[in-house]
């Protein structure tokens, strides 16, 4: 199989990352990496085109030095709290005498098709199993026999003004836009295992200014969204706690930030240290705990009410209950906080893993951090979707019919 070039572009409400990643069936290696920091966006969406752009080209130019290559298109992000999901069905009859593949994309279409709200776009349409007749839990159809076929699809929308303005930052830069990926969607491709996909899990992203949730079973995403708010409040919090500045909280909430008391037991004072070594007075790491500790476990239980929320609606209707076997995946800037798995086992009450991109290649560790899953997870998200082996083929072939027609020619 020939290697393919793909981009992908984060514009986050804090940071703005930009991956150029060489993609085989077996594994992506990151050839450029381009992370800025982020102005003209917050929480609402865009609110300054041309400070967005800027900090787009300043990101996307690293990544370009880095890799020896010049982007001409990006997969990206987007997350915003106007994100929606749904659960649907799609009923056909099967056109002849065994299932094929216009069969499946038939009852997609029929599932896919109910009315969305006017203001929202279809992001993506992701295929969860399929029913023929009697028998359920069908994972590929083709091929099988039957009179009716069932499908079932999850659907992700966006808000139409929030999709375009993130579309327009990007073509501001003359770069085309392939597919907008909800940002949930491509952190768990970076982070969970199929195991854990199939036995049931909830993958966390807690970044500055959202917290994406989704939630997966028996392979596939059953729910997934967007809590506006995450761990920019922990420094907020801090600085109205200590009457500093949201620089200096921020800084403190890096280095020093716990979410539980353990942390006592690790360091051998209780001081804390500004950025020349001298001694905060009034900060303990004691009284630093009393403030972080609080915020993070009221996120979590936000997160904890929306799986039992999903839990009972989906009983309800099915009467199935859906397990999360394998219980909690945190990852993103805010998992980084010193100790958030021994607080997040006392909120669920099951296993937790903090988890970092897998299963790609870099020349340093500084991919393996969590602040870039939802980055790697774009560019696993396109090598899932994407069949790269049958284009390139195509392309070598014409190659070289073109190849031998000149020959012919020129002889």
């Amino acid at each position: 199989m020939g290697k393919k070039l793909v981009t992908s572009i984060e514009i986050g409400h804090n940071k703005i990352v930009t991956l150029i990643g060489e993609i085989n069936n077996n594994n992506i290696k990151i050839l450029g990496r381009g992370k800025n920091k982020s102005k003209g966006i917050n929480k609402t969406g865009i609110y300054d085109l041309e400070s967005i752009k800027n900090c787009i080209e300043k990101s996307i130019n690293k990544a370009e030095k880095m890799a020896e290559h010049k982007i001409k298109s990006a997969y990206l992000s987007i997350s915003h709290k106007n994100i929606k999901c749904h659960n649907e069905i799609g009923i056909i009859p099967v056109s002849g005498k065994e299932i094929k593949k216009q069969d499946i994309k038939n009852v997609i279409y029929s599932a896919k098709s109910i009315k969305i709200n006017n203001e929202h776009i279809m992001l993506h349409v992701i295929p969860q199993e399929y029913s023929i007749d009697k028998i359920s839990g069908i994972k590929n159809p083709i091929g099988l026999s039957g009179m009716r076929m069932k499908g079932k699809v999850h659907l992700i929308t966006c808000h139409k003004e929030i999709y375009k303005n993130i579309k327009k930052s990007i073509e501001k830069c003359k770069i085309k836009v392939n597919k907008l990926i909800f940002s949930g969607i491509a952190s768990s491709e970076a982070v969970l295992t199929n195991e854990e996909k199939k036995l049931g899990v909830c993958m966390i992203d807690i970044g500055s200014n959202s917290i994406d949730l989704s939630i997966y079973y028996n392979g596939y995403t059953i729910y997934n969204h967007v809590i506006p708010y995450a761990s920019e409040l922990v420094t907020n919090d801090i600085s109205y706690a200590f009457s500093i500045s949201y620089k200096k909280a921020e800084n403190i909430k890096i280095n020093y930030g716990c979410t539980t008391v353990p942390i006592l037991e690790k360091v051998k004072n209780n001081n804390i240290l500004d950025s020349y070594g001298n001694i905060i007075k009034n900060i303990t790491i004691q009284r630093l705990i009393d403030v972080i500790e609080p915020r993070y476990e009221e996120l979590l239980n936000i997160v904890k009410s929306k799986i039992i929320k999903i839990q009972k609606k989906i009983y309800k209707i099915t009467g199935k209950e859906i397990e999360i076997k394998k219980g909690i995946v945190i990852t993103g800037g805010g998992s980084k906080i010193k100790f958030l798995k021994h607080c997040a086992k006392k909120i669920f009450l099951t296993q937790v893993r903090i988890a970092t991109p897998k299963d790609i290649k870099y020349k340093n560790k500084k991919i393996y951090d969590p602040i870039y899953s939802t980055s790697v997870g774009i560019l696993k998200y396109v090598r899932k979707n994407n069949k790269f082996d049958k284009k390139t083929k195509n392309k070598n072939f014409i190659k070289s019919i073109v190849s031998k027609i000149n020959k012919w020619i020129i002889k």
